[in-house]
Order: C-alpha cells, then sequence, then structure tokens
C-alpha cells in the first residue's frame, strides 16, 4: 500500500478506535457507577445496550446521508455529536440522564460504519480492500485496549466522572484533523497525479465478470431482495453479539472471577484487545492474498470470514477452566476471530455490491441487523448472570451463534447483489 493512501487506512483506525473508547468507557467505570447509582446487573445491562438504541435506529438513515451528503461532512458531524455526549455523561448525576447521553452517543457513531466503508470503497483499490477494512476494524479494538489502561487508571485515581471527559475531549481533536486533511481521490490537493490516477483506475471489484459499469443506484429496497444480502446480515448479527458481550461485560467478569480491582482489571482487559488488533489486520492481509488470483466479485472471501467466525468460537471452551492465564488466552484467540470477521464480511458485502454508490446503504442494513443481535448481547447476559450467579451460559450462547453464523454466509452469500432478473434467480452456481 502507498503511504498516501496509508493515510487514509490511519483516519479510518483512529475514528474507530475513538468510537470504541468511547463505547467501553461505561464497562471500564460500570463498579462505581452501580455502587453510586445502586444499580442491579440487570439495570446495569439496559444501560450498556442503550447507546446500540440510538445506534441501530438511526444506521439507515445515515446511511442514506452519507451516500447523499458525502464522507467528509457526515463524518464530521458524527463525531462532533458522539464526543460531545460523551464528555456530557461525565457531567450527570441519575440513571435517566446516563441512558440519554448513550443514546445520543449511539446516534453520533452510527455515521462510522457507514462513512468509513464509502471511504475505502472511494481510496483503496479493491486487491487492498481486505487489510484496510481490517485496519479500520482493528482500532475498534485498539479502542478498548488503550482505554481499558488508561480510563481504567483515571476511574481509579480520580473517579469515573473525569474519564468521559477525557474520552469525549479526544475526538475533538481528531475533528479538527479531519476537517482540514480529508477529501476525496479527485479533490485531495496532497495526492500526486500519478497515485491519484491509480487509485481511480483500480477502484472496480474487476475480478467480478457480472460488475456493472452502470454507476446508478440500485436502492437499498432491490438489495434486499438478494439472499446474499440477508446472509452477510445474519452471519454479522452472529459476530456482533459476541462483540458486544466483550465490550460490555468483560470487565466485570475479569472482576467478578479473578477479584481484580478496577485498575488491574483494565491491564487484563486489555491483553486480548491488544492481541487482536494485530492478529486482525495480519488476517486480513491474508486475505487479500488469498484473492489476488480472482474471486473477488463472486463472494471467495466467505471462506475466510468462517475460519474466523470458527475461531472466535473458542469462547466455548471458557467455562471450562478457572486458570487466569488459560482464560486470557481462550478470550484473546476468541476476540481475534470476532474481530478478524467483521472486517472481512464488511470486504465480502464491498466484493459483492456492483456500484459504490450503494455501499453506505448496504453497510448501514447489516450493520442495523447485527446490532439487533448485539443490543440483546448485553441486557441477556444480565439476566443470565443475576439469575445463575455465572457466566457460562453467556459464552455458550455466544459460541453457539458463531457456529450458526458459519453456516449462513457459507450458504447464502455465492451470488453477486445484482438485481436483475436472470440473475437473480439463476439456478447458475458461483
Amino acid at each position: 500500500m502507498h503511504y498516501k493512501r496509508g493515510w487514509i487506512a490511519v483516519f479510518l483506525f483512529s475514528l474507530t478506535m475513538i468510537n470504541f473508547m468511547d463505547r467501553i468507557a461505561l464497562s471500564i467505570a460500570a463498579t462505581p457507577i452501580a455502587k453510586d447509582l445502586k444499580l442491579s446487573a440487570v439495570d446495569m445491562g439496559y444501560l450498556f445496550s442503550a447507546f446500540i438504541w440510538g445506534y441501530a435506529i438511526f444506521l439507515i438513515p445515515v446511511g442514506y446521508m452519507v451516500d447523499r451528503y458525502g464522507t467528509k461532512k457526515m463524518i464530521g458531524i458524527g463525531i462532533l455529536v458522539w464526543s460531545a455526549a460523551t464528555a456530557l455523561t461525565g457531567v450527570v448525576t441519575g440513571f435517566t440522564q446516563l441512558i440519554m447521553m448513550r443514546l445520543i452517543m449511539g446516534i453520533g457513531e452510527s455515521v462510522s460504519n457507514p462513512a468509513g466503508a464509502k471511504v475505502i470503497r472511494q481510496w483503496i483499490p479493491a486487491s487492498e480492500r481486505g487489510m484496510t477494512t481490517a485496519i479500520f476494524n482493528s482500532g475498534s479494538y485498539a479502542g478498548p485496549a488503550v482505554s481499558s489502561i488508561i480510563l481504567g487508571t483515571l476511574v481509579a485515581l480520580y473517579g469515573w466522572h473525569i474519564s468521559f471527559v477525557v474520552a469525549g475531549a479526544l475526538g475533538f481533536i481528531w475533528l479538527l484533523a479531519w476537517l482540514i486533511f480529508f477529501n476525496s481521490p479527485q479533490k485531495a490537493k496532497w495526492l500526486g497525479e500519478e497515485e491519484r490516477t491509480y487509485i481511480l483506475s483500480n477502484l472496480s471489484n474487476n475480478n467480478n465478470p457480472s460488475q456493472s459499469t452502470d454507476e446508478r443506484s440500485q436502492g437499498l429496497i432491490a438489495l434486499m431482495k438478494t439472499p446474499t444480502l440477508w446472509g452477510i446480515a445474519i452471519t454479522q448479527g452472529c459476530n456482533v453479539y459476541t462483540q458486544y458481550l466483550f465490550l460490555t461485560w468483560l470487565p466485570s467478569y475479569l472482576q467478578a472471577t479473578m477479584n481484580l480491582d478496577i485498575r488491574h482489571t483494565g491491564v487484563y482487559s486489555a491483553v486480548p484487545y491488544a492481541t487482536s488488533v494485530i492478529l486482525c489486520i495480519f488476517i486480513g492481509h491474508l486475505s487479500d492474498k488469498y484473492l489476488r488470483k480472482g474471486g473477488v466479485g463472486t463472494g471467495k472471501r466467505r471462506s475466510a470470514v468462517a475460519l474466523s467466525l470458527l475461531t472466535g468460537a473458542t469462547i466455548l471452551f471458557v467455562p471450562f477452566t478457572t486458570n487466569p492465564t488459560i482464560i486470557l488466552i481462550i478470550l484473546s484467540v476468541a476476540l481475534t476471530g470476532v474481530a478478524s470477521a467483521t472486517p472481512l464480511n464488511h470486504s465480502l458485502l464491498n466484493d459483492l455490491l456492483p456500484t459504490p454508490k450503494d455501499v453506505a446503504k448496504g453497510i448501514a442494513f447489516i450493520v442495523v441487523v447485527g446490532n439487533i443481535f448485539g443490543m440483546g448481547a448485553p441486557i441477556i447476559t444480565g439476566y443470565v448472570v443475576q439469575m445463575s450467579n455465572s457466566y457460562n451460559w453467556a459464552f455458550g450462547i455466544a459460541g453457539l451463534l458463531l457456529l450458526v453464523g458459519i453456516s449462513v454466509v457459507m450458504t447464502m452469500t455465492r451470488k453477486p447483489m445484482e438485481t436483475d432478473e436472470k440473475i437473480l434467480f439463476s439456478e447458475e452456481k458461483i
């Protein structure tokens, strides 16, 4: 990858890192917040899931807005809204106010995935898309890794309020850099003509024989008639459930099972996330290498998605050990699988979409479905923990869903999302 395209990857990585720092800030401060506000495990489950409600509701409308108004403007508005909501969380005094701030934060964060996927389609050749999407997504694991230590220390030393103010402030710094430097490859003044020509001439999925040269958008309704979109979306849901289980309950699980204080919980929580960041990018690079001989537009990447889901399903082994070292190893392996499956699934969608004009809408749809599954994870886990006084079934449910995802992605994503009647209903197997 040329270093100038690399800067786009850096922007996307840091955007997602800040996004997930803000999401996990509540999980890190969960114990003192629950104590201060006298909240039960079920109450915390609903609080953990609150940002997902706003996030999921606004994803599809925001996807249309990204396609209409562009990535620079929409990402700028999104990070402004969610950073302000995160910072204001540090000054709230009640449960209802916390819920409201998390809802607003989720609305702002709904921009990130649709706009990020569109930036990748605008800037990154198909042969580099898997690794770039992996870099983009790995920020969602770097964020928790960094904030588990930094925000955990702030909570331990100064209380939970200051951690939200610090997390929110980082978004405003990123926004300034974004407004100054980012633009489309056609308009970016810092991009040389040779590199600009290379980017613009290599954006199509040139391995897809049915790839449309018509830039007309098909629209979400038409795409929803294809089983491929539903297969990718259901796969996303099976994976996101486990992602949110980690994101919301991992610190509480480590405190309950290892008797850790908040500062040491942050260090232990960072281990699986840091491991997954490195391995996720490497796996994304391998997926691009795997596809260099062809198969981008026919969905060959589905095999890499399935393998990642199988790796994530190692979470099923957590209930069978009490050894802290083994638990951390299993969690690191499982989170690596989950972390890799998401960008590979997004890349699979990008591979199978005929036109870039539908990317933001398509990503918004699969992320909505993913978050419908995801919003259940913190709530279901809250009930499971309260009723059984154990996390065993929580891990079991997550692992079984990952196995379902393997079956779905291998059977339902075998055709491009071409809505032409002849292609849509053809009996030909790809």
